[in-house]
């Protein structure tokens, strides 16, 4: 009887819990975000500039998700490829996470959406390439304070009913439903469409659901085997390993030709990531994912090919940039990453408040934002909408501002392709004279050549940095300082 109570009042705290969210993750304002003509944009590679060939004036342009603003130089453009990404946001209403009666991640998930956001981007130039927009991404509704606040107040009224009825009521999403999907009529046509499915196979990966491969519950379920449990805070060292558990583990064959790394002590080693590019052998994969369903890959575009005997590896580098605080040191190292097509993006952001790192202009970064609180959408239909996985307004944030524990991210489609990124950025990584250490490493072999785990159990070896115990180091959470 006494069980039953706690679990009574463990229900209601959750309800009170989602109505304070809906008004503190909601029911915000939208303030603008200011980016000059006059210096050039970085995104995930991509540069772009502002300033129109006919204009010498020094003005500052105000960017905002509405056509009269793009108007000069290729702002659209990079409006276009921001929108792209894949925006991923708490959400509320979704079935409870393994091991809590949590209905949401709101106010403690953000760094596992930010994980979701840098591991959607590496899917997305595995399935489409670098190239690939978003064929409705400038169709966007602005984030303006009308729509905010009144989806926040549907919300805030729906969880008020539900609370005090004691029944579960649909959220409103307030998005309009997606048109049927027509048969193409041309090669270009085709071609769209078939990266359109792959789009929504990739956004399906990620939904609110114990059964999505790449979703909240599944991270939250691979997380309590490390000790962390749904309502705690993930650093971005833990979310790395989480990621890298999460993509080895999915068993749809379209996830059958990528897998992930996650470096040791700052420390990526070579023979490792080209064991990680040779796939396993053609009875393992079938045996592992027999019972998957089925999924676009065999129709893949030959720009996301990858060989037969071979599968593409996302490289996760968990890092400390500094020690309370970034080093101005590496900012411009931040940048000098930015700019790589196969960068992947930056999870971290400031001091509990995670961020998924994307881009910068001049001495600001250019972020993703996670704390929003958006309804659940079912991925399980044909048709969901799309809308709410895509955000058409970006935040930028000083470079001291960034908090220095952070995990950086690579994509790399082929031993070959690996060899070409560790050398391009082994000379980015070239200490200057004002730094003693470089961000990470790249070293020849297998981490287990340096003795790095001896003596230590499996679960141990999980751990974020496993550190050779004759070293003289010292950690600041789930990380090592040299």
């Amino acid at each position: 009887m006494e069980n039953k109570g706690s679990d009574e009042v463990e229900k209601l705290k959750t309800k009170f819990l989602s109505v304070w969210h809906n008004v503190k993750y909601s029911w915000a304002l939208k303030s603008k975000t200011s980016f000059s003509r006059n210096s050039p944009v970085l995104l995930l590679g991509k540069c772009y500039h502002f300033k129109a060939e006919d204009d010498n004036r020094l003005t500052e342009a105000c960017y905002e998700a509405s056509e009269e603003d793009f108007v000069m130089g290729n702002v659209e453009a990079f409006r276009k490829d921001f929108a792209s990404r894949v925006w991923l946001t708490y959400r509320e209403e979704f079935s409870p996470l393994p091991g809590s009666t949590l209905t949401s991640d709101c106010g403690w998930g953000c760094m596992l959406r930010a994980g979701q956001m840098m591991l959607a981007q590496a899917l997305t130039l595995h399935f489409l390439g670098r190239d690939w927009t978003w064929s409705e991404a400038l169709t966007l509704q602005a984030l303006d304070t009308e729509t905010w606040t009144t989806t926040a107040a549907k919300r805030l009224v729906a969880s008020l009913e539900s609370s005090m009825q004691g029944s579960h009521k649909p959220p409103d999403p307030g998005l309009p439903p997606m048109p049927q999907a027509q048969t193409p009529r041309s090669a270009e046509e085709a071609d769209a469409h078939l990266k359109e499915m792959y789009h929504r196979t990739l956004v399906s990966w990620f939904g609110d659901s114990p059964s999505a491969q790449l979703g909240l519950h599944r991270l939250v379920r691979l997380g309590l085997t490390m000790g962390r449990q749904a309502g705690d805070w993930y650093g971005p060292a833990v979310v790395a390993h989480i990621l890298r558990k999460a993509v080895e583990e999915a068993m749809d064959p379209g996830l059958a030709g990528i897998t992930a790394y996650v470096s040791q002590d700052c420390t990526v080693y070579s023979a490792d990531v080209i064991d990680s590019h040779r796939a396993p052998t053609a009875g393992q994969a079938s045996a592992e994912r027999s019972d998957a369903p089925p999924s676009p890959q065999n129709n893949q575009p030959a720009s996301a090919s990858t060989l037969p005997d071979s599968r593409a590896v996302i490289i996760l580098i968990p890092v400390r940039l500094g020690g309370e605080k970034t080093n101005p040191d590496y900012f411009d190292f931040a940048k000098s990453i930015l700019s790589l097509e196969y960068c992947i993006g930056i999870i971290g952001g400031k001091p509990k408040q995670a961020c998924y790192f994307v881009g910068f202009q001049d001495d600001s970064l250019i972020y993703m934002d996670p704390h929003y609180c958006q309804s659940f959408v079912d991925v399980s239909t044909s048709d969901f909408p799309l809308q709410s996985y895509h955000c058409p307004s970006p935040k930028k944030m000083p470079f001291s501002k960034m908090d220095p524990s952070c995990t950086i991210g690579f994509y790399s489609r082929s031993i070959q392709d690996y060899e070409r990124i560790s050398q391009e950025l082994s000379k980015v990584l070239q200490p200057s004279a004002k730094e003693k250490y470089p961000a990470f490493t790249f070293v020849q072999g297998h981490g287990r050549d340096y003795d790095l785990s001896a003596g230590l159990t499996p679960e141990k070896r999980e751990w974020p940095f496993i550190r050779d115990p004759r070293r003289t180091v010292t950690t600041a959470g789930d990380f090592v300082l040299l």
